[in-house]
């Protein structure tokens, strides 16, 4: 199964990018994923369902770590074939 997510973490700063959403970020951009997207008002990223899955616990866990207070996601399950 593939799947695609799509996250934010906030508080946003408009001047830089926090801690928090460069965390996040180099989680995404190091992870066994393809089709990665980041942008300075939200982030995707496809892959198999294990890989997504670990790399969103990890993205989770170093965003919150990192001073994030809130952290908002959505996970599709992307149909056959789709890439």
């Amino acid at each position: 199964m593939r799947l695609r997510v799509e996250f934010t973490t906030e508080p946003f700063d408009l001047e830089e990018a926090p801690a928090h959403a460069v965390a996040a970020r180099e989680v995404i951009q190091k992870a066994q994923l393809d089709a990665v997207d980041v942008g300075p008002f939200g982030n995707t990223a496809e892959g198999g369902s294990e890989e997504v899955l670990a790399a969103v616990a990890d993205l989770l866990r170093d965003a919150l770590g990192s001073g994030a207070t809130r952290v908002s996601l959505q996970v599709n399950v992307l149909p056959e074939g789709e890439r």
